[in-house]
């Protein structure tokens, strides 16, 4: 059964089929299992398919590993080709993944304009990958030896992908792992299985990749889930989500019959410093961009607000002011910051979160409200560390705010954390901003800027629970890539026995 509703939804043009995308060719799950694609803002269905089983995910990996061999044979321009094609499709058809950006995810047109550009970033960037892959030769101390160390690609690549930046963080771990000659088994997340995967599907499709090189299963993770990770045709399993999960998905990676590399970007604390010499105004703006964007949603997120004592009052007061002029509603709105919260649970944890900060002892200073699933911006003030708004991810628009007495004791609340993501600090003096940034434990620190940063070439990684490994550039070339050390003895050699 396959069936797309009938009602005013992106699904209506017919661009992306509601099937499952397996060695090249659309078609239905085997699953007994049906997803039902929902509006968050609406409630409106947008499609519904018959979900993958685990003998769709076999075929899937099966069709991988057989076309990968002919396409990491093709020569570097031929695969620098199709990524750079694919790049363009998905410019060209930028008007329609806004649209299933909104209606799937709940993205703002601004978040969905930002979260294009990256793919389409990242994509471009990709495509230069074909060609910036080097091995060496190095001397031997054994004369007459030649050490040489190719590299060359993984394999079959997964890829789990999650649900708040479905585009972005899909294509951010497929792109390059095709252009550099992988083949890969995409796992969309349930809430956003066409944004997270069956678009790019059919970007590639479109862009002339080989049937097999990519595929994407759409099913849930109770039957799939650790299937998808144990399977032993992948060498990389690259996933993006929570803390809790992404161990699991570590585990597991290491428990079956070969051990797999895992490249994982996991859940985020961070933290925004105030120093007492900032511009507060621009740190205002800059805490309620980097705050609500996509309402939250984001592991770079700024979670803990932290100002230190000379200024805190006075952040506080404008910061709330600034706050209150958020616009929240339907995301087509180009006028509205703050849309949607995904699904039903996740509204309901963020409502648990705002009672219990109340019971806590965190002081309201901007009260927002529920209207359907959109949460509008909550903000409290004396947040302590021993809050669970300081302790917890919030993944959603509630803003905590803390007092530090000095710069030290802000250094010191910031890394007061077992995740280590994206974290910022803001000072008049640039030289004490990066020395502070310096000790700041976290793969990713902004002076004067948001935490919500990610660049094609620029390194993108967590330290402590926050994750392994390095996505984007040359860090992305060495996540999907292995060496191959080949020696050549070109004269006989003694040997003692």
């Amino acid at each position: 059964m396959t069936t797309q509703v009938a009602s005013t939804n992106p699904a209506e043009t017919g661009w992306i089929p509601a099937e499952q995308f397996i060695g090249g060719q659309w078609r239905e799950g085997r699953s007994e299992k049906v997803l039902t694609d929902t509006n968050p803002f609406t409630g409106q269905d947008l499609l519904t398919m018959r979900q993958a089983s685990r003998e769709d995910l076999h075929e899937a990996y099966t069709a991988a590993a057989e076309a990968q061999k002919q396409w990491a044979a093709q020569p570097p321009a031929a695969r620098r080709k199709v990524i750079e094609r694919a790049a363009q499709i998905l410019d060209e058809r930028r008007d329609e993944i806004i649209a299933w950006l909104a209606a799937e995810s709940g993205s703002t047109v601004l978040k969905s304009n930002i979260e294009v550009d990256s793919a389409i970033a990242i994509t471009r960037e990709s495509a230069t990958f074909p060609h910036r892959v080097s091995g060496r030769i190095l001397d031997s101390d054994v004369p007459g030896k030649e050490a040489r160390v190719y590299r060359g690609p993984l394999g079959v690549v997964g890829v789990i992908s999650p649900w708040n930046f479905p585009l972005h963080l899909s294509e951010r771990s497929v792109a390059p792992a095709l252009a550099l000659g992988n083949a890969v088994v995409l796992k969309p997340a349930s809430d956003t299985p066409v944004t997270g995967g069956l678009i790019l599907a059919k970007v590639f499709e479109e862009a002339g990749l080989p049937a097999g090189v990519l595929s994407v299963v759409v099913g849930s993770g109770s039957e799939i889930g650790d299937a998808f990770v144990e399977h032993p045709v992948p060498k990389l399993i690259s996933f993006t989500g929570s803390t809790p999960v992404g161990k699991n998905v570590g585990a597991l990676a290491a428990s079956g019959a070969t051990l797999k590399h895992v490249a994982l970007e996991l859940g985020g604390n961070g933290p925004f410093v105030v120093l007492a010499d900032a511009d507060v105004d621009q740190a205002v703006r800059a805490a309620a961009m980097g705050k609500f964007l996509h309402q939250g949603q984001i592991c770079m997120a700024i979670n803990r607000i932290i100002v230190e004592a000379p200024v805190y009052d006075e952040f506080v007061e404008k910061f709330a002011a600034h706050v209150r002029g958020i616009k929240a509603g339907d995301p087509t709105d180009p006028q509205n910051v703050v849309g949607p919260i995904i699904n039903a649970g996740q509204l309901e944890g963020l409502q648990e979160k705002i009672r219990l900060a109340q019971e806590e002892g965190a002081r309201l200073v901007v009260e927002g409200s529920v209207d359907g699933q959109v949460l509008s911006p909550y903000v409290f003030a004396d947040v302590t560390n021993d809050m669970e708004l300081a302790r917890e991810e919030i993944f959603g628009p509630i803003a905590g705010i803390q007092r530090a007495d000095d710069a030290e004791h802000a250094l010191a609340l910031a890394n007061d954390t077992d995740l280590g993501l994206s974290s910022a600090v803001f000072t008049s003096d640039l030289d004490r901003g990066v020395e502070f940034a310096k000790r700041m434990r976290a793969g990713m620190t902004h002076v004067n800027d948001i935490t919500v940063q990610d660049e094609s070439h620029i390194a993108f990684g967590g330290e402590k629970n926050s994750g392994l490994g390095r996505f984007n550039g040359e860090w992305a070339l060495e996540e999907f890539t292995t060496d191959h050390t080949i020696t050549v003895q070109r004269t006989p050699r003694e040997y003692p026995i």
